[in-house]
Formats: C-alpha cells, structure tokens, sequence
C-alpha cells in the first residue's frame, strides 16, 4: 500500500521560512517524480513545484520561483520543499504527490497523493 506522508507544515510570520517534508512508503521511490501542489481555501488546488526521479531536475511554478527549493532523498524516501520568504497569499495545505514517469506540472498526471500538510503566512 502506497502512502505519502506530509509533515513539517505550520504557522510562520510573512518573510519566514518553514520546510516541510513528505515521507514515501509502498513504491520505489527513486522511480517516481514528485511534486508538490498546494491549495487555499476557496481556490482550486495549483502546482508549486516537481523534481525528477533523481533530483537532478527541478520545475516550479512562477509565483514561488526563487523563494521555494524542492530536493529529495532517495535514501530515505523523502522530498521536501524548502520555502523562504514566505507570504500570507502561500497560505494553505500542501500535498505531496508521486509520479512514475517525467515529471509534470498536472496534477491529473500523479499516482499518488499525500493528505497534505496545512501552511499558514501571518502578515
């Protein structure tokens, strides 16, 4: 059975810095891209970010360009997503999520998901 376990999210002041984990069991890890999605209440769920299977690659999404960094442990079957210079508009839950082929900006494209992970920017 296939699980995807977030962890790590919280409450920080706006212009801080929060990392957040996800931890993978059930699958070979380092045949999966993972990504990372987020989303905020009355919105519709947006992709934050992906890296390859072997952490060599990464993609982001332009709003968190340059603030976030996506890496990965094939060792211990965990990505993170290091977030700096956060804002109140970064506000909600992220979910980690597996794909077994290239990696994708398309949530529709995952295997499998986490149960997300809440993040919340006061200003």
């Amino acid at each position: 059975q296939v699980q995807l376990v977030e962890s790590g999210g919280g409450l920080v002041q706006a212009g801080g810095s929060l990392r957040i984990s996800c931890a993978a069991s059930g699958l070979t890890f380092s045949n999966y891209a993972m990504g990372w999605f987020r989303q905020a209440p009355g919105k519709e769920r947006e992709f934050v970010g992906v890296i390859n299977w072997s952490g060599t690659r990464t993609l982001y999404a332009d709003s968190v360009n340059g603030r976030f960094i996506i890496s990965r442990d094939n060792a211990k079957n965990t990505v993170y997503l290091q977030m700096k210079s956060l804002k109140p508009e970064d506000t909600a839950v992220y979910y980690c999520a597996a794909r077994d082929a290239y990696y994708s900006r398309t949530e529709h494209d995952y295997n499998y998901w986490g149960q997300g992970t809440q993040v919340t920017v006061s200003s």
